[in-house]
């Protein structure tokens, strides 16, 4: 399996942390951002980022589709939100968010550690692609959600 694939990026936003908190703990807009990630929905009659709440993320790379059913893990407004891929006892990747106010906005923190990756990450990339791939989405991603929350956080405050 060789070592763990991980990385994190950052960014700051120009909106109070329970603000971004709110747009990235709703997981139901994450294909607003992420450049994988198309959709997602809440599962098992969970509604919103209770830990242990589940939802199915559906994502894809290319002409490749899949469909990954994540539990959260860390749920506290404001600052923190985290799920894993698969469950909490039986992780496949590690994705947690982390809001730090800063001069009258935020820093955003995400990361993302696989810990057990096969055949499916071979499918799509090697290990080595698919971190610097994930590196990429995760600035692009934090850089489409800086552009939502500050534009409601304008809003807002008219």
């Amino acid at each position: 399996m060789g070592d763990p694939m991980h990385g994190t990026a950052s960014v700051h936003v120009d909106a109070a942390p329970e603000q971004v908190w709110a747009l990235v703990s709703d997981v139901t807009r994450m294909g607003e951002w992420s450049p994988e990630t198309y959709e997602a929905a809440w599962v098992d009659g969970a509604t919103g980022p209770a830990i242990g709440a589940r939802f199915e993320g559906r994502n894809k790379r290319g002409w490749v589709k899949w469909s990954s059913t994540c539990t959260v893990t860390a749920s506290e407004p404001g600052r923190e939100f985290a799920f894993v891929v698969g469950t909490a006892e039986k992780p496949v990747t590690r994705w947690r968010y982390e809001f730090t106010p800063v001069a009258g906005g935020t820093d955003v923190t995400e990361t993302w550690e696989s810990v057990h990756y096969g055949f499916f990450v071979k499918l799509v990339a090697s290990p080595a692609k698919r971190t610097q791939k994930l590196d990429n989405d995760i600035a692009e991603t934090l850089h489409r959600l800086k552009g939502a929350a500050e534009a409601a956080s304008r809003t807002d405050l008219s």
